[in-house]
């Protein structure tokens, strides 16, 4: 006789109070506990005697897993094994955390810029998340992350950032590999962020940021500079761009009717040409940058020398004369941070506008295009928000007066 299967739906998995088995069929129990908790259950016979090996909560377990997990048992007592006592030898050789880490920087060791991005990884993975090392990769759950994350988090902020990610990452791939079931315990959105408080100042390594609530206030202490550094940071952090991107910037690299800047592949770290959509305000610096002349090999933001960019302290300089604590490439944090907390922008198009690489290779392979237009709304919105509340009105540096030359480079 036919099994008769799958007469639970998910409606009734999630609003049934009933204390009580409420089969399932083939032996899936949805059980509810007179405490109201809810788990799965696979009941069978096995020499004459019921037994009953639990499948995990709902909350961790949805109806379709638990019904995979049935099926998998069905034919284990077909072939005359006991399913409890193959989950138990099963467990009794589930890696532990610290092993799923090794092998996963192992793999994705190809795919590293460098030999110190490796020793990163190993590091946080070895020194921050010792706690978790020596515990299974299946039994990982949200308070172990929380156990580990929260010491570190508000005093070594972006060290317990990328040591999620990377927790994340691990826990991901250990799923991939059947190690795990359920939600990942280290995910961001919609979990931990529920339970961490917000990280207000972040460093990206030795690259202090400003919490970018204070980037209005900021832009227009800018604004009141009548200098070209002031100007090019500005456009800097309006396109999230590195400070060498911009320094390095030519006129045969905008398009102004288009409102994108093209990088070429030569002068960005990733060595992939990178295209930069162009807000309005960043539009209209350019504008005020075509007092220096707009020959297509000219660079946009001069220094004093003919033919030669801005210096690179240029920017060092103006942030030490604003007396602001930051660096140039902290803006670029500051921007992820904004992305990640008051948008809901997907993490790949923020990855894109920072000219991040996203995914695997493989992902990336079929992810041809760079989500321009999606990334000019992003980038849009940043300049709004950017925005001072009464900006002051743009004014051209003094390119002629005389003994004003050197004040605009400052």
């Amino acid at each position: 006789m036919a099994l008769t299967l799958n007469k639970l739906s998910a409606r009734t998995v999630s609003t049934i109070t009933k204390p009580g088995r409420h089969g399932d069929g083939g032996g899936l129990y949805l059980v509810v506990d007179k405490s109201g908790a809810k788990r799965w259950a696979f009941l069978y016979r096995r020499e004459d005697r019921l037994r009953e090996m639990g499948l995990g909560g709902v909350n961790a377990v949805p109806l379709a897993t638990a019904r995979e997990l049935a099926v998998k048992a069905r034919a284990q007592l077909a072939a005359g094994i006991d399913p409890i006592s193959a989950k138990g030898a099963a467990k009794a050789i589930t890696p532990s955390f610290g092993d799923c880490a090794d092998d996963f920087v192992k793999d994705m060791t190809p795919q590293f810029r460098n030999a110190k991005h490796i020793n990163q990884w190993k590091m946080t993975l070895e020194v921050y998340a010792k706690p978790l090392r020596a515990k299974a990769i299946d039994q990982i759950e949200t308070s172990d992350i929380v156990a580990v994350l929260k010491p570190i988090w508000l005093s070594k902020s972006e060290t317990a950032s990328r040591l999620r990610g990377r927790i994340e990452r691990v826990l991901d791939a250990a799923k991939a590999n059947g190690l795990r079931s359920g939600e990942n315990p280290a995910r961001w959105r919609g979990h931990l962020d529920k339970l961490l408080p917000k990280r207000r100042k972040l460093a990206r390594g030795h690259h202090a940021a400003m919490d970018y609530a204070e980037l209005p206030a900021f832009i227009k202490r800018l604004r009141e500079r009548k200098a070209l550094a002031a100007l090019a940071l500005e456009f800097t952090i309006l396109t999230a761009a590195r400070s060498g991107e911009t320094m390095g910037m030519r006129w045969r690299e905008v398009d102004t009717k288009s409102a994108v800047w093209t990088i070429p592949k030569d002068r960005m770290k990733a060595g992939r040409e990178h295209r930069v959509p162009l807000a309005p305000r960043a539009l209209q610096i350019l504008e005020i940058a075509k007092t220096f002349g707009t020959e297509p090999d000219a660079f946009v933001f001069p220094g004093r020398v003919q033919g030669r960019p801005l210096s690179v302290m240029s920017f060092e300089m103006l942030l030490r004369r604003l007396k602001v604590e930051v660096t140039t490439h902290g803006f670029r944090s500051s921007f992820r941070d904004w992305c990640g907390e008051e948008t809901s922008f997907p993490r790949e198009v923020a990855e894109a506008a920072l000219a991040h690489a996203v995914g695997d290779e493989t992902e990336r392979a079929y992810r041809r295009g760079d989500a321009l237009e999606k990334r000019r709304k992003l980038m849009v919105e940043w300049a709004a928000f950017c925005e001072p509340a009464t900006a002051a009105e743009p004014q051209a540096p003094p390119a002629g007066a005389a003994g004003g030359k050197q004040d605009i480079f400052s």
